[in-house]
């Protein structure tokens, strides 16, 4: 027989189950159940409860700005030790004029400067097993490490273009023998001294109208530099370091920044930044450069190879690779294009 209940429960709550017939209210006795044998838990592993975000994030690095200050060639291959740049010069006198005087003569001067490269490398290596663990955690090991050896090798070719290397003839932007000596900013300091840097302990300290003589008397060093040959109107490049652009937002009692004053005055002019210009004991560094005069440019960043990916070498169960670089540094054909400014 089936138990009335389930005739209730279909017509009070709409439950119908016509396959149960009957149901027992008799309940199993405590000591029916033995001691636990698991030990006591209210929950599940955490690592269960762990999300692991598909998207890696990026540790940023430093920008390498070298190249968009000056530009960038390649010269030679891997192969080659020594570059030399050849310099012609016109040389020359006049005599007053006479029908049968033969005085007065010119010339043409040749120079043959040389530059040394500098090769160097990183390696690359990664291990089977290292690859299936890495794979655990969806990291693609292999371009992970030929990304990072190229960050390494153009980081260290970016710090040759500023500094060059050491024992060779091979310099950069920031310490050619033949750069002029930099100037002193004639921005006054916050202690009241009749010059100083623009930013101090943070805040902008020299006045708008300040910042912009200081940038004018470097195109006044260009001027000079180059007899001459450099205008207003000509393509230069303002370098600096990050923090020291912060004062080209100050304005002048007018509203007028001294970013929209250079615009006026200097139409062809860019404004660069980089690390490299950033010194804390003596002071940033700036720099005016004229990209080009008479149509020779002044100077470019310069390598032999921007990368070379050598053979893949198969170890029992792992494998390594190098790769390398070659620099020439920076170099420069008209030094006189370029004015410093020590101290802002």
């Amino acid at each position: 027989m089936r138990h009335s209940d389930f005739d209730q429960l279909e017509r009070t709550f709409g439950i119908v189950m016509p396959e149960v017939l009957d149901y027992t209210t008799a309940l199993l006795a405590m000591d029916a159940q033995g001691p636990l044998v698991t030990a006591p838990n209210a929950g599940i592993p955490a690592w269960l409860a762990n999300f692991i975000d598909p998207e890696f994030i990026e540790i940023l690095v430093t920008p390498n700005k070298a190249a968009a200050i000056l530009g960038e060639a390649k010269k030679g291959n891997w192969t080659t030790l020594t570059a030399t740049f050849p310099v012609i010069e016109s040389t020359g006198e006049v005599s007053s004029y006479g029908d049968y005087n033969e005085n007065g003569s010119v010339s043409a001067n040749a120079d043959f400067p040389q530059r040394q490269s500098y090769h160097y490398q990183t390696m690359t290596q990664w291990g089977e097993r290292q690859l299936e663990m890495s794979s655990l955690a969806k990291i693609d090991y292999v371009s992970r490490v030929n990304i990072a050896s190229a960050i390494v090798l153009d980081k260290f070719q970016n710090n040759t273009y500023f500094f060059g290397v050491a024992g060779l003839q091979n310099y950069g932007l920031l310490n050619d023998p033949r750069l002029s000596a930099s100037l002193t900013p004639g921005a006054k300091a916050f202690n009241g001294n009749t010059s100083g840097p623009w930013i101090t302990n943070g805040a902008v300290t020299a006045s708008a109208n300040e910042i912009y003589t200081d940038i004018q008397t470097l195109f006044n060093e260009l001027v000079l530099q180059s007899g001459g040959l450099i205008e207003m109107d000509a393509r230069m490049t303002l370098a600096m370091a990050p923090s020291s652009s912060v004062a080209l937002t100050t304005t002048n009692m007018y509203n007028v920044n001294v970013t929209d004053l250079l615009k006026k005055n200097f139409p062809n002019l860019k404004i660069e930044t980089a690390v490299q210009y950033q010194n804390p004991a003596g002071g940033n560094l700036l720099q005016l450069i004229a990209e080009a005069i008479d149509g020779q440019k002044t100077g470019y960043c310069a390598f032999t190879e921007k990368l070379r990916a050598h053979g893949i070498v198969r170890d029992s169960s792992s494998f390594k690779q190098k790769k390398s670089q070659g620099s020439w540094g920076t170099v420069l054909f008209q030094p006189f294009a370029i004015a410093s400014m020590l101290g802002v």
